[in-house]
């Protein structure tokens, strides 16, 4: 009772953070924050299938994009939709379609997960690299709809003009619900099945787990958060064009991971906050500084080899990542339980 009072008192004075964060702090500051917590929610929901389910996933910038075109489709007013639209004219359904922000964000959720119901069955079949390329495929096939049907997705053109509802408030908490909802399952007995299909997949069929139905559950709420983090992501930038869900999207949630490490959830919020902070906090790199007196003149880019450099030596040191496959409270309590016994 006391740790579920104790819990219920963090959560609310995190939401409480939030909303003097979302009416206080500068647009910049906000939107680099906003940036921060749509990136959390897609490294925890990729971190489900990739690091605590052992599955070698490529797909997330897919289910990003399916979450995105479905949100927007469903914010931006019909009459828009006519304007927007110059190859063709929008499919009749386009038009139909008209959503709040919230039941538009979570149709973009639910719109991934039955795809990846859908996908659970050919992708399955397979196991480790081939795995990885028959999601990696799955993600080109979703871009090349994109481009290749505009009466549906605007094509190249893309989607202008979305109602930008996503502020902090809406973005800090679902990237909250997000890390509370990935902490029950990684602790449930469901998540101690995902960790033994990760750990020995024949084995645990052997002792009667249904991998099956496991890495499937896994694909599919690991694809609904990924949908949402797409809503929320079309809502905040308000345009959104097939290039920006490409492999980079994929390759960074998959540096996130792997540097806050595979398995662990706020290793993945910790790693979040530092790669995504740190393309902001060493912008200064990219301009002319004086140092010693002495002008370097401005080099674009140095910030992203200063990063990638850091990356390096972190991953040197942390070959697990930062936490390993343990979370946060985990290395606390054994590491000050370690120094309450000493003393």
């Amino acid at each position: 009772m006391k740790n579920a009072i104790i819990k219920l008192l963090l959560i609310l004075l995190t939401l409480g953070v939030i909303a003097w964060a979302n009416q206080t702090l500068d647009s910049y500051t906000l939107s680099i924050l906003n940036n921060i917590g749509i990136f959390a929610i897609l490294a925890l929901s990729y971190n489900l299938i990739n690091g605590v389910t052992g599955q070698f996933s490529l797909e997330p910038n897919g289910f990003v994009a399916i979450g995105a075109y479905m949100t927007a489709l469903f914010l931006i007013p019909a009459a828009d939709k006519i304007d927007m639209f110059a190859l063709v004219d929008p499919a009749p359904v386009v038009l139909q379609m008209k959503a709040n922000f919230l039941p538009a964000v979570l149709a973009g959720g639910i719109a991934a997960t039955l795809v990846a119901l859908l996908l659970s069955f050919p992708v399955f079949r397979v196991r480790g690299d081939y795995l990885a390329i028959v999601t990696l495929g799955f993600g080109f096939i979703i871009r090349i709809f994109a481009l290749n049907e505009p009466a549906y997705t605007n094509g190249a053109m893309g989607l202008n003009d979305i109602p930008g509802i996503a502020n902090f408030m809406w973005i800090g908490s679902f990237a909250l619900v997000t890390l509370i909802v990935m902490l029950h399952i990684v602790y449930s007995k469901f998540g101690r099945a995902m960790k033994a299909v990760r750990d020995d997949e024949d084995a645990a069929t052997a002792m009667g787990i249904n991998t099956f139905r496991i890495k499937t559950t896994a694909f599919m709420t690991s694809a609904f958060f990924e949908g949402i983090g797409g809503g929320l992501l079309a809502s905040f930038l308000t345009t959104i064009t097939p290039d920006q869900f490409s492999f980079l999207l994929t390759f960074q949630l998959l540096i996130i991971i792997v540097l806050g490490g595979l398995g662990s959830m706020t290793g993945s919020l910790v790693a979040t906050i530092l790669v995504m902070g740190s393309m902001e906090w060493l912008r200064f790199l990219d301009d002319d500084m004086v140092i010693f007196g002495m002008h370097t003149g401005a080099h674009p880019g140095m910030r992203m080899v200063v990063f990638a450099i850091l990356l390096i030596v972190m991953m040197l040191f942390a070959r697990r990542g930062l936490f390993g496959d343990r979370e946060l409270p985990e290395i606390f309590r054994k590491k000050f339980g370690k120094r309450m016994r000493h003393e």
